[in-house]
């Protein structure tokens, strides 16, 4: 632990040392630069005390969110400052080399640092730090509903245009605003849905991080087709110590009836069978199943006595469940609905023409909907926030989703 903070430290005074060189070239008063060096200072006390107080028997809390924050906002942009810098000095000490050797043993070896390109270096880094202020103060609860149609040959013909509200990763112990949060339920409640499904984490560890946010979340309306559930990899309470084993499961079924709490039919690793007219379709629900995390999820359990005919949604936490288990399996899940990636909450999204992420290098399924073998997942980027304070291009989402009858449109 020591050994990696003192590799930690040793990064941070190389950056603002690159920080500063660029910060000085551009401003000359001393005092502006002193009070630069103080804050800097301060920022950089403040983080290094912060995580060395991180306790592991209480996980996350509102000063680890501040601090990852904070680290975001005074590190992200020096470090785009300090690869401009690095980039000159590569540059100086190129020429630097050919004018010393030009010159036959030229005193000056390296030019002078041009005030340009500290400009630039400051210049881009304004953009990141201004996007994470933003992301920190009004992009965590700028909510989005984002409306989605698909097409499905085989879908029942009493579900054609049945729509499913669907949201995820609720990560409650986050909160810090009831306004803007009952902004969100009032959100959902406005969306014309037959059913509504929420895919998981409904906290960061401990069930009490709910207990602010349950009459909160039980304005959600009723829905005529039910409310169902399923389990996140944070509803394990696996990221903590606990003082007993018995604390932990304690504090694991006291989750499972949160869901119970806020009028959701939690479904582990069953099925239950969704029936509108002379038809129905089956909606099963795994507990959590992810590549690098928990496995407790048990499709084949879930799936029991169904056949492959039976047209099937699937709930299931984390997006890599589809990718190994669930898009190729024989029963044929016609459409899986996830979330847990929260799209790392940064990233650009154009709409029907770009979308970037950190996460797409993680997850293949990072955000909105895939497709393969005529079998979709749809995942939602999460109605909460985790670890960093705030969403930047990545935003809150509420998803409907419209099943139709027939082909995919071109």
């Amino acid at each position: 632990m020591l050994f990696r903070l003192l590799i930690l430290c040793t990064i941070l005074f190389i950056i603002e040392l690159y920080a500063f060189q660029a910060f000085k070239t551009l401003i000359k008063p001393r005092w502006i630069l002193t009070s630069y060096q103080l804050i800097s200072l301060a920022a950089f006390v403040f983080i290094v005390y912060s995580f060395t107080q991180f306790d592991r028997s209480v996980g996350q809390t509102k000063q680890t969110l501040f601090t990852m924050g904070l680290l975001l906002l005074v590190y992200v942009p020096k470090i785009i400052v300090t690869v401009v810098m690095l980039g000159e000095d590569l540059y100086r000490i190129i020429m630097g080399s050919v004018y010393y050797f030009i010159d036959n043993g030229n005193d000056n070896f390296l030019p002078s640092r041009r005030k340009f390109v500290s400009q630039l270096g400051l210049g881009l880094a304004a953009i990141p730090f201004l996007s994470l202020i933003y992301g920190m103060t009004l992009g965590k609860y700028n909510y989005k509903v984002i409306k989605q149609r698909i097409f499905f040959p085989d879908l029942p013909d009493a579900f054609d245009g049945f729509t499913i509200t669907h949201i995820s990763d609720v990560h409650s112990g986050s909160f810090d605003n009831p306004e803007k949060i009952n902004y969100a339920i009032d959100l959902i409640n406005e969306q014309e849905a037959d059913m509504i499904l929420f895919t998981g984490d409904i906290v960061n560890t401990h069930a009490k991080e709910m207990h602010p946010w349950i009459d909160v979340f039980k304005r959600i309306k009723h829905y005529e087709y039910g409310k169902y559930s399923v389990l996140g990899n944070h509803d394990y309470g696996e990221y903590v110590d606990w003082p007993s084993q018995q604390a932990k499961e304690k504090n694991f079924e006291d989750i499972k009836n949160l869901y119970g709490e806020i009028n959701f039919n939690l479904l582990l690793n069953e099925h239950t069978f969704i029936e509108k007219g002379n038809d129905r379709i089956a909606l099963v629900g795994v507990e959590n199943w992810g590549k690098n995390f928990k496995q407790a999820g048990d499709l084949n359990k879930a799936a029991q006595h169904l056949s492959k005919d039976d047209f099937k949604i699937l709930m299931s936490h984390d997006p890599s469940h589809w990718e190994y288990e669930v898009k190729k399996h024989d029963k044929n899940f016609h459409l899986t609905l996830s979330g847990h990636t929260h799209g790392m909450q940064f990233g650009i999204e154009i709409p029907g023409y770009f979308k970037w992420s950190l996460a797409q290098y993680v997850y293949k399924q990072w955000a909105g909907l895939y497709e393969e073998f005529g079998r979709y997942v749809y995942v939602n980027r999460g109605f909460g926030f985790h670890a960093y304070p705030g969403r930047v291009g990545i935003m809150p989402e509420i998803t409907v989703i419209q099943l139709k009858k027939g082909e995919k449109l071109a």
